[in-house]
């Protein structure tokens, strides 16, 4: 078999966010701010430092926002420089500068079909899927980077996972199948959100993916799954070559829930060399009860 190298990563980004109503109303809920970068930034971010070359993002209605803010800015750079403001020039600049290209999934029909809508893009390649709604925190050793040499050691699909307590895997797909070493499966199934006490395992699929491109054949005969959408797990699972679940390394935010985004929001501040300290003493001096009164 040729190896292929992984040179091009799929961020599907077309849904309504509700949960983060009525602030998504207009506003993409990947633009939301996590202290001062969008939270889709921190994502590509991530694809960029695991070797990745090229990005389709999958938007829909009222998703400009993101193709504005990864576009050249004329009037703004002319501003700064004007002001003097290297610093700002450079970091608008180098936005600009990442090599990213947009299409529209026509209608909301599910993960599956968000990343079918990639197949012309992505060809005959092997290639990355990382979900709009998480970041994983990982400055030595991305998330990306750690599926990918994964990939290429086995020359097979690779599923980020992470571990889960007991009582949530009814939250999760969850993976069945033979235990290679401490944090490496082969899998065999995929079962959705099991009865806690049912799981296969404790090994939970978590917004990273390294796929093959003879997944596009299985989503194009995926019939709608749950939600009456196409699954992206169904057609995992009638897959013929081999699938792989990787435990990775990381700090995992779930922006898509408020209280995901928050911890993000916290903890980002934090590390934030600007703000992290004087942040720090602010929550250390905080009185929870005072505030909530």
């Amino acid at each position: 078999m040729d190896k292929k190298r992984v040179r091009k990563a799929v961020i599907p980004a077309a849904g309504f966010g509700t949960r983060f109503l009525p602030v998504t109303k207009a506003q993409p809920k990947e633009m939301l701010p996590i202290v001062d970068t969008p939270a889709i930034q921190y994502i590509i971010q991530e694809a960029l430092d695991s070797g990745i070359e090229e990005i389709l993002i999958i938007t829909g209605r009222n998703k400009r926002a993101i193709e504005d803010h990864f576009d050249t800015s004329v009037e703004l750079e002319q501003l700064l420089q004007q002001q003097g403001k290297k610093k700002q020039l450079d970091m608008v600049r180098k936005l600009a500068d990442v090599k990213i290209h947009f299409i529209r999934q026509k209608a909301p029909r599910g993960l599956g079909d968000a990343v079918l809508c990639a197949k012309a893009f992505i060809g005959d390649e092997p290639f990355a899927v990382l979900l709009g709604d998480d970041i994983v925190y990982n400055p030595e050793n991305p998330c990306l980077k750690q599926l990918i040499e994964c990939y290429d050691e086995y020359q097979g699909s690779v599923l980020g996972a992470q571990f889960v307590p007991d009582d949530k895997v009814s939250s999760y797909g969850i993976v069945s199948g033979k235990k290679l070493s401490d944090n490496l499966y082969h899998v065999e199934g995929l079962v959705e959100k099991p009865a806690v006490g049912m799981a296969p395992s404790n090994l939970a699929v978590l917004g990273r993916y390294v796929l093959t491109p003879d997944v596009f054949e299985k989503l194009e005969n995926t019939k709608p799954g749950a939600g009456n959408e196409i699954q992206l797990t169904d057609a995992l699972a009638d897959m013929e070559t081999d699938i792989y679940a990787l435990a990775y390394e990381g700090i995992r935010y779930d922006t898509g829930d408020r209280l995901g985004f928050l911890k993000a929001t916290v903890e980002y501040a934090l590390r934030n060399e600007l703000i992290g300290e004087e942040f720090g003493k602010y929550l250390a001096e905080l009185d929870i009860e005072s505030v909530k009164n």
